[in-house]
């Protein structure tokens, strides 16, 4: 009897199971289909308004008076106030440039690519100071080196042409560099001789005591 009971309990167990899957796809269906008439709410209400001061900026057209002589008065102008004045521009140059007036045209390029901050140009006069600057550190430069060369000591008897002509007897009596040199055949150098004479210099060849 227990084995006649099987077959009914499978029956009724898959016929339970056919109906709750019918029931959760019914219930699928029907969350989707909800969820799909309320997403075009969600979506309008997440979206941002579309007026913003943005859009009202760009839609008026900044007054003459306000960009008049802009070129000479913008680096006067505080930063905050050139910050105002740009993004007026900004949002205007967002919409249809024939929508915007010369003036407008004429103020964005002059901010944008003006001779102003780093791009300024040289002030008039500059390059006469750098060299009357240059030219006066060179003259203090000179007098700074004459002065000190006129408090040092003469230079020593080594350094005449006549102590350096005696080198040169020297050289040639102990032969020294008899290939290349001094003492060679047909030398026509200086050989050591590089100064002015003793005279010319005011040197005492005397010996020193």
């Amino acid at each position: 009897m227990y084995l006649h009971s099987l077959p009914r309990a499978a029956r009724t167990s898959t016929s339970s199971l056919k109906t709750y899957t019918r029931m959760s796809s019914s219930q699928i269906r029907n969350f989707q289909t909800s969820t799909r008439s309320f997403a075009p709410t969600f979506s309008a209400t997440q979206q941002p308004p579309m007026t913003s001061q943005s859009h009202v900026r760009s839609a008026h057209a900044i007054s003459n008076p306000t960009l008049a002589g802009i070129e000479k008065r913008w680096e006067a102008m505080p930063p905050q106030e050139q910050a105002e004045l740009w993004m007026q521009l900004r949002d205007r140059m967002k919409v249809d440039w024939h929508e915007m007036t010369l003036q407008e045209k004429k103020a964005a390029w002059w901010i944008a690519f003006g001779p102003h901050g780093p791009r300024a140009e040289t002030p008039p006069g500059e390059w006469t100071k750098v060299w009357l600057y240059t030219a006066a550190g060179v003259g203090l430069s000179a007098v700074l080196f004459f002065g000190i060369h006129s408090l040092a000591r003469p230079p020593p008897r080594t350094m005449t042409k006549e102590w350096q002509e005696a080198t040169n007897e020297y050289l040639k009596a102990e032969k020294s560099n008899p290939i290349y040199g001094i003492s060679s055949e047909g030398y026509s150098g200086k050989g050591h001789i590089q100064s002015k004479s003793a005279k010319a210099q005011g040197i005492s060849l005397d010996a020193e005591e």
